[in-house]
């Protein structure tokens, strides 16, 4: 029979393995994130809580990326990044330009290397209003509807909300380095519609009484139809 001591000391060490084992995946593979802003709507929602994958683009050589599911930042995917407004925030766009790419957009409508892009399945217009290229218009009117061409320089990336006229993004703030990139949004795991943090540090009794909100409202304020949601 073990001795109580021993059993105690191996509950101890399979914590502890599990532990490294969870900030390890969380730091290198996978990352949880969740949606403050609309910015990517319909894409996703406020309150969308997401898994990222950290590893999909990851240094690696020929043969690793062979073996391995590692492939370069690709148009179309859900990245997550840090801002280049403020370094210490991450924000999730889509990537619409990578390097190389000339990107244009004319009265809304989306261009890259000349050639029409076919968004319709994921980028909504919510505004009417369309702005012209005049000078007496406010700048981030200009660029909201009219940009470019521009040409996206080595080593970065352009990316846009799928919410176009509710998004603050390459149109305003410029490219992304490619050591900003953390990874790739692919799974909604779980979605709640009721009040989100916008990730500051209020201390200890905000974030308290956050989770007391979050705990009374977690069944009725879930959006079950989101659980395992692939993101696209």
């Amino acid at each position: 029979m073990r001795e109580k001591g021993s059993t105690l000391r191996e509950y101890y060490e399979a914590l502890l393995i599990a532990a490294i084992f969870l900030g390890f995946s969380n730091t290198f593979v996978i990352k949880t994130f969740f949606i403050p802003s609309s910015s990517m709507e319909d894409t996703l929602l406020v309150g969308d809580h997401l898994f990222v994958n950290r590893f999909i683009y990851g240094p690696g050589t020929e043969l690793e990326r062979r073996l391995a599911p590692l492939r370069e930042i690709r148009r179309g995917d859900v990245v997550i990044f840090r801002s280049p407004e403020d370094p210490e925030n991450d924000l999730v766009k889509r990537c619409i330009g990578v390097p190389g790419d000339e990107i244009l957009i004319e009265s809304k409508e989306l261009f890259v290397n000349g050639k029409p892009v076919d968004d319709a399945l994921y980028a909504r217009h919510g505004d009417a209003q369309t702005y012209s290229t005049r000078r007496s218009l406010p700048k981030n009117a200009r660029l909201r509807d009219n940009f470019g061409p521009f040409t996206v320089p080595a080593d970065e990336y352009f990316f846009l909300g799928d919410n176009r006229d509710f998004s603050h993004d390459s149109r305003f703030w410029g490219t992304v380095p490619r050591h900003f990139i953390k990874g790739r949004a692919f799974l909604v795991y779980w979605s709640y519609e009721g009040e989100t943090s916008d990730g500051k540090w209020r201390g200890w009794g905000d974030k308290l009484a956050q989770l007391g909100k979050t705990v009374a409202g977690f069944a009725p304020r879930s959006r079950w139809s989101r659980t395992f949601h692939l993101i696209r």
